[in-house]
């Protein structure tokens, strides 16, 4: 039976079960789901086994609309925390990326050549390893935003657009051995319109904050996932698609994923704190939406409790970065 895991942003961590109502979920004070996950790693037992019992009854609905609940697990030292992402995962994802970047009608580009390899190697035999997928790093821990908070796009942004995806959290053990706490839904905000410019852009149109949340799911990622995404402008529905998730919709295996993640040095420092995004099959850019300031981006899925939602907002201008000389 699922277990499923939230954290407020005063402090305190909310369990509940899948067959535990929202409205009677158990709140945990004084609690981390880090020091949690810390706790599990040291007695080498599963994170659901380390949950203390009793605690307080609380209305996880009530506490996610009020604003108090915090993205799932956070690390206490935010450059510690590493928010990061491989892209062109997904059987649906192919044709949008490669509209954005083909030179021509029937011109190849290099996303679906990316593509191709996941198809013919992403989900190698147990015990070897695969296609290396397309990879990117949004920014540390102080990007993680919670459900319900802005999603802030920098005044030089040309657009501001959602990627509908499941992020795994995982914390480096004391031996540099990573360990998969959970799975939940993520919103990889994305500059798509800059992306489109040259594929050689990806890298900047990725360093965007991104959300997650407002509930972890402990255990196995489910192998076929069927999620919504909306975007709200006011009273109207300005997109409603659904996505397709888990190893069944993929082309690359979760593990052979993590693999091209952790294999370097690196990321697997103890006592860091990874979150990765795994891609996604639906993004609204592709029909053509165009975002502004106060939509509100909604993604759900049954699997993962209750959705994630965050409207959109616009830093102000801040003019050329000058770097002064020491």
């Amino acid at each position: 039976m699922p277990v499923y895991l939230s954290q407020l942003k005063s402090g305190g961590v909310v369990i509940r079960d899948e067959n535990t109502d929202v409205s009677n979920a158990r709140l945990i004070a004084q609690a981390t789901t880090y020091d949690l996950a810390q706790e599990a790693i040291a007695r080498a037992l599963p994170l659901s086994q380390v949950l203390p019992s009793g605690g307080e009854t609380v209305d996880l609905a009530l506490l996610a609309s009020q604003g108090h609940l915090d993205v799932p697990m956070r690390h206490p030292e935010p450059a510690r925390m590493y928010l990061c992402g491989t892209g062109l995962t997904h059987t649906g994802s192919a044709s949008t990326r490669n509209s954005m970047h083909a030179k021509s009608e029937g011109h190849v580009s290099d996303s679906m050549k990316m593509f191709q390899l996941g198809l013919e190697g992403g989900k190698p035999n147990r015990g070897t390893v695969g296609a290396q997928p397309e990879w990117f790093y949004k920014g540390p821990g102080s990007e993680a935003v919670a459900h319900g908070d802005p999603l802030i796009s920098p005044d030089f942004a040309l657009d501001g657009g959602e990627e509908p995806e499941i992020a795994g959290f995982y914390l480096i053990g004391l031996d540099g051995t990573p360990c998969r706490v959970g799975f939940a839904l993520a919103n990889e905000f994305s500059d798509h319109v800059t992306e489109k410019l040259n594929y050689l852009y990806l890298a900047h149109s990725k360093l965007r904050p991104a959300a997650f949340g407002p509930e972890m799911r402990l255990g196995a990622l489910p192998r076929h996932i069927e999620g919504r995404s909306r975007i709200l402008r006011g009273d109207k529905v300005l997109f409603d698609q659904p996505f397709l998730s888990g190893e069944d919709n993929m082309s690359h295996t979760i593990s052979n994923l993590e693999h091209h993640h952790f294999k370097y040095a690196p990321f697997r420092r103890s006592g860091d704190l990874h979150v990765h995004m795994f891609g996604t099959a639906t993004l609204s850019f592709g029909s053509g939406i165009k975002t502004q300031p106060g939509d509100v981006f909604e993604i759900s899925a049954p699997e993962f409790g209750q959705a994630l939602s965050n409207p959109l907002a616009q830093a102000p201008e801040q003019g050329l970065i000058d770097v002064k000389s020491l």
